[in-house]
């Protein structure tokens, strides 16, 4: 009779009768495993960039970032403590010269000059006052001093006289002393009247003098406050794109705070930064290549260099040879090539993304038709076309110079 089986028995020949098919699963498993890592180890050709190792000349450059502002830009300030009646232009608009674009509560400024000016006709009267005043006190003076003549004359002849009587035994010495005294004394009034109109005809003028700079000082102020009431007629100063306004109706201005720009936007230069550590090797006057997109450049020349470094770079900016093209719009961002040197006869390859500044890198290159190798390789200096090749290079080796990061830690790889 046969005995019934245990359930260890059962399971025992459940795992023999599967086992085949678990083996042969395992395998492929395997297999497939195998495989996605192969073709991980694998890549198109088509989605590579490799560039050719050749001799030649590179001309340096140190690479900065910039952004395309407009090449002339003026900022309307407001000349008065103020507030906005009305806006008459909205940011955007093209204007020219003389198109108003906003209005000032300018009443206390016309109270002021209407003040002024009621000010400079009161010098004006005070003026003519002072000079009636001048001429009437030297003109009494001048008198005088003609009546004082006269007199001296007079006593001049009684001596004249008395010595002659004297002379005859008519008169006496003491007459002759009596009338030379009185003479002596008519000349010295004379002369100090004389002195005193002198001094007085001096003090007239420079009174006058004092009154008439008094009245060119008010005129002066008259006309700045004059021109400041014309400037808060605010309008455009020349034909240009207004590309900010302060629109906000009643809202208080202080004197020299901004509440315009217009911009040329017909015509650019380039903004740039640097690091400060390349400071040297800028310079006005320095050729710069300016990159736009991808592949569009455009060639210029730095025109100006902040002497000072903030936060670790340096600012800088570039006058484009072109500066009307048609690319070029306001706040564009580039990369700038500043060209320092030229190296003779150097080993390079293409600049491209993986390059970051001189030093070692691992680079792909073809060994054969269909196989890439890592090869540790030591760059030197570039310009935004070439890369100094210091070592592991050599003429006519192609290398890889596009996105390899996913085969970090490959040491080969096949091209399909």
């Amino acid at each position: 009779m046969d005995r019934e089986l245990t359930q260890k028995e059962r399971n025992s020949a459940r795992r023999r009768k599967y086992l085949p098919y678990i083996i042969g699963g395992t395998a492929l498993a395997a297999g497939l495993i195998t495989l996605l890592i192969a073709s991980r180890q694998s890549v198109d050709r088509e989605d590579l960039l490799i560039t050719t190792v050749d001799s030649g000349t590179i001309e340096t450059s140190v690479t900065g970032s910039g952004s395309i502002v407009p090449a002339f830009e003026e900022i309307i300030n407001s000349p008065i403590n103020s507030r906005i009646i009305e806006v008459y232009c909205k940011a955007g608009d093209s204007v020219d010269i003389g198109t108003p674009l906003l209005r000032l509560d300018l009443q206390s400024t016309e109270t002021e000059l209407n003040k002024l000016k009621d000010q400079i006709q009161m010098k004006n009267y005070e003026l003519e006052q002072q000079k009636v005043n001048n001429s009437t006190r030297v003109s009494d003076l001048a008198m005088q001093v003609k009546v004082k003549e006269m007199t001296v004359n007079r006593l001049e002849a009684e001596l004249r006289n008395e010595r002659y009587l004297d002379s005859l035994g008519s008169g006496t010495g003491a007459r002759v002393r009596q009338a030379e005294l009185a003479f002596n004394t008519g000349k010295l009034e004379l002369e100090q009247m004389r002195q005193q109109l002198a001094n007085e005809r001096k003090v007239t003028a420079a009174g006058l003098s004092v009154k008439n700079l008094d009245i060119n000082i008010a005129r002066k102020n008259l006309g700045e406050m004059s021109r400041t009431l014309d400037d808060a007629q605010i309008k455009a100063p020349r034909k240009a794109t207004l590309t900010f306004i302060n629109d906000q109706i009643g809202q208080k201005v202080s004197e020299g705070e901004k509440i315009a720009i217009i911009s040329d936007l017909s015509h650019f230069k380039v903004d740039g930064e640097i690091a400060d550590a390349y400071g040297d090797r800028i310079r006005v006057g320095s050729k710069a290549v300016v990159r736009i997109g991808r592949n569009e450049r455009m060639n210029g020349t730095v025109s100006n260099v902040t002497p000072l470094s903030r936060n670790g770079v340096i600012s800088f900016s570039v006058r484009l040879d072109d500066d009307a093209d048609s690319r070029l719009r306001s706040g564009l961002k580039t990369d700038v090539y500043i060209m320092c040197n030229v190296m003779e006869d150097v080993r390079r390859i293409k600049n491209g993304s993986f390059y970051t500044g001189p030093g070692s890198y691992e680079l792909f290159v073809f060994n054969g038709n269909d196989k890439l190798e890592r090869r540790s390789v030591r760059l030197g200096d570039s310009n935004f076309e070439f890369v100094e090749v210091v070592d592991g290079l050599n003429d006519g080796d192609r290398v890889v110079v596009s996105d390899m990061k996913r085969f970090i830690n490959a040491t080969s790889v096949k091209v399909k």
